[in-house]
């Protein structure tokens, strides 16, 4: 019977050990939620930013933060089942790992590849401070 004390103790512990954790994984879909992102080794970063490729317009990475973050993959562009429009924008979406502690920034242009003496319709550049 005494280690079923000692369990309730070491539960408790355990749970309070893990609602300090950070997510596992952070999702930002609006560049004002940068200001500047805290993140922490091992996290997933989520980016997803609205796009409509019909207009010729892409994101373009300027700066992936390389130094704090690893790519998970391509952007992967979708478009809303219900949209039901041809040519109506969708979303683009990056994965990345927080792999090393540091600062840097996540910075992209929405422009035409074609126009690059153009100023970009938007940016966004995120500050990250990954511990």
């Amino acid at each position: 019977m005494p280690s079923y004390r000692l369990l309730l103790p070491v539960s408790l512990a355990l749970l309070a050990g893990c609602a300090g954790q950070p997510k596992p994984v952070v999702t930002l879909e609006n560049a004002s939620e940068c200001k500047p992102l805290e993140l922490h080794q091992g996290q997933e970063l989520v980016l997803i930013l609205p796009s409509n490729p019909t207009t010729g317009f892409r994101w373009e990475m300027r700066n992936a933060a390389a130094s704090v973050l690893r790519s998970l993959g391509p952007e992967v562009y979708s478009n809303p089942e219900d949209a039901g429009l041809v040519g109506s924008g969708g979303e683009s979406t990056w994965r990345f790992r927080v792999v090393a502690t540091g600062e840097d920034k996540l910075e992209l242009a929405y422009r035409r590849p074609w126009e690059p003496e153009v100023a970009p319709a938007q940016t966004f550049d995120c500050p990250i401070n990954a511990r």
